[in-house]
């Protein structure tokens, strides 16, 4: 009787956690489908013609780029040389050096003839103190910042206050953004005065060939553990920004690289330094705040320009990261709490918070869960074979098929890899991913989760390469 009642619990929660897989799976196919409609339209709407109207009109407004800088002495010089050469009318670029304690400021110096300047401005947003603020001689357009340390929120801060323009682009001092990235993020400024940010698409940057700050040639990745990034990537910027962008529902623009109306940004109270989802945290507040005022709003996903960002390949180092995503996305949904299925918050509340406290933040419990409990089940006969094919089918070949899909949408919109053995490389990491990564990536997250619970802070050691020229 005892083997039986555990049978039938163990085949109600086996069945609830399919459904889970079926669920997200299905979401993310509804996601494909909407932003393949959306790419289709991007693309006959922003042709060479209107970038070339945004580069010669006298209305297009000029930018700050704030790049928050610790301990990047790797990839430091490569970073800002791209940042100098992006094509646009007006910007400035400003580093800033958040207490960092290996050479970070010495190769500013070296690398950009920079100077100490009696630089005096206002700061509408409280950071750690300024230590010294540094102008180039070779390039009047880059300022550089020291300060104490205060985490990356802090740093971002401290550049806002110091931005002399009306959009503030922030972007990662390990990150390239090519050429026109600003030109292609601004249009929706250009277009509708309502909107107050944007983003672009963060690609991986491993494998690249980078000449003096620009990838001049696509590459795939040579480590496996990239690859694999480079199809979450694809599937999370290319599938679900996309989607989430085209309703309004966007709850994160990349800390990587995001267009902020500055004074948007200061009226909320800047970046909030007690966070290490400091980027969703600001999303959040903007939606939850404008919301709450009554104001009209938007905040959309770019999927053209392209920030290039330098992936761990090495577990531990990837395991850091996504330890790190999981406890931010867990407090800013802790710190927004009452926005979860509030209808005062339209989408945002009735939808997208709901969706990331199911799939992101309890997501990772459910899946090991499923996991376990068939491995265990199936042996003991518990549950029958049939059933664990069903699951399989749901969490494995639905989710690799998802995949292949996310890469079709990059060869049917922007074909950055115009290779077909990439194309196929990369729909076979899709199916792989499935077979040992995604669960490691979901124990990463467990343990994620488990820290939040007990509290841990801060971002941990992140170690880079830096971009290598060939």
């Amino acid at each position: 009787m005892l083997r039986h009642y555990v049978s039938d619990g163990l085949a109600l929660l086996d069945l609830a956690i399919l459904g889970y897989f079926l669920a997200i799976n299905t979401l993310y196919l509804l996601f494909c489908v909407v932003a393949y409609g959306q790419l289709r339209q991007y693309r006959r709407r922003w042709t060479g013609r209107e970038l070339d109207a945004v580069m010669r009109s006298p209305a297009t407004p000029a930018i700050s780029v704030v790049a928050p800088a610790y301990n990047e002495e790797a990839t430091l010089a490569e970073s800002v040389r791209s940042l100098l050469l992006l094509n646009y009318p007006q910007f400035e670029v400003i580093v800033v050096s958040d207490g960092s304690t290996d050479g970070t400021l010495a190769v500013g110096v070296r690398e950009f003839d920079l100077v100490r300047a009696p630089v005096s401005y206002a700061q509408p947003i409280h950071t750690q103190p300024v230590r010294g603020i540094y102008q180039s001689l070779a390039h009047p357009e880059l300022v550089m910042i020291d300060k104490e340390n205060g985490g990356k929120a802090d740093a971002i801060n401290a550049g806002i206050n110091a931005a002399r323009y009306p959009l503030v682009c922030v972007i990662d001092a390990d990150s390239l953004l090519e050429e026109h990235s600003l030109s292609r993020t601004v249009l929706p400024f250009i277009e509708d005065p309502d909107t107050i940010a944007a983003g672009g698409i963060v690609r991986i940057a491993n494998g690249c060939r980078v000449e003096r700050g620009r990838v001049t040639e696509v590459r795939l990745p040579r480590s496996h553990l990239a690859m694999f990034q480079t199809v979450e990537y694809l599937r999370a910027f290319l599938a679900g920004r996309v989607a989430q962008s085209a309703v309004n529902g966007l709850l994160i623009i990349s800390g990587a690289f995001g267009l902020f109306k500055r004074d948007a940004v200061v009226e909320v109270g800047g970046f909030r330094p007690d966070t290490i989802g400091e980027d969703m945290e600001l999303v959040t507040r903007l939606h939850r705040v404008y919301r709450e005022r009554g104001r009209r709003f938007r905040i959309v996903f770019q999927p053209e320009p392209t920030c290039w960002t330098e992936a761990p390949e090495s577990l531990r180092m990837l395991a850091r990261q996504r330890n790190r995503w999981q406890r931010g996305t867990l407090q800013v949904l802790g710190y927004h709490a009452r926005m979860l299925f509030n209808p005062r918050y339209g989408v945002i509340g009735l939808l997208a918070m709901p969706y990331y406290l199911v799939f992101e933040a309890a997501g990772p419990v459910i899946e090991l869960t499923g996991y376990v409990l068939t491995a265990l089940a199936i042996p003991f006969g518990l549950l029958d074979w049939r059933f664990a094919e069903l699951f399989f089918l749901a969490a494995v070949v639905y989710g690799s098929l998802l995949s292949v899909a996310s890469v079709a949408l990059e060869e049917l919109s922007f074909r950055r890899y115009p290779k077909v053995t990439d194309l196929l490389r990369l729909a076979a990491y899709g199916v792989l991913e499935n077979f040992g990564y995604r669960q490691l990536a979901t124990w990463w997250r467990i343990v994620g989760i488990v820290d939040y619970f007990k509290g841990k802070q801060g971002w941990g050691t992140m170690k880079r390469k830096g971009f290598a020229p060939t």
